[in-house]
């Protein structure tokens, strides 16, 4: 997992050939002007759920991870904050191929993070992360989703 400000995202690019995609688009893209729903930049392999949900308590949100996509969360309204657990102390769950997530609820993380607006989360493979929490009653977000 990794959290920083925008301006610095593009210097995580060796991480993941995708990443240097995501930086490019949200270098020429008005990011707050993206309407709700998916937004595919590179095929399958790289694109964007623009979202706005309620937000959750700690105990709501349940604890989700992926095997084939690494998550760059970035909320533009506000504060968010995300519980992190490894996915191997997760107990085993269902996992939908399909939509490439695992969603465990009523599991506590072991530590949480908060971004604020101007900042991003990354989340891979092994990040178990409970996204959504925040006191708003609305969360306006962006989540990329990028093949590994």
């Amino acid at each position: 997992m990794i959290i920083d400000t925008l301006d610095n995202l593009e210097k995580y690019v060796s991480l993941n050939p995708h990443l240097k995609t995501v930086v490019d688009f949200i270098q020429s893209t008005n990011l707050e002007k993206l309407e709700n729903g998916k937004h595919e930049i590179q095929g399958d392999d790289v694109f964007v759920n623009v979202q706005t949900l309620k937000g959750k308590s700690q105990t709501e949100a349940p604890v989700e991870y992926h095997r084939q996509m690494v998550d760059v969360q970035i909320p533009l309204s506000g504060s968010e904050t995300y519980g992190i657990i490894p996915v191997a102390d997760l107990p085993a769950a269902e996992f939908s191929v399909e939509k490439d997530c695992a969603l465990i609820p009523g599991v506590p993380c072991l530590s949480y993070v908060t971004a604020h607006k101007g900042m991003f989360v990354i989340f891979f493979p092994q990040d178990g992360h409970a996204p959504d929490i925040t006191d708003a009653q609305e969360l306006h977000k962006l989540i990329f989703k990028v093949r590994v």
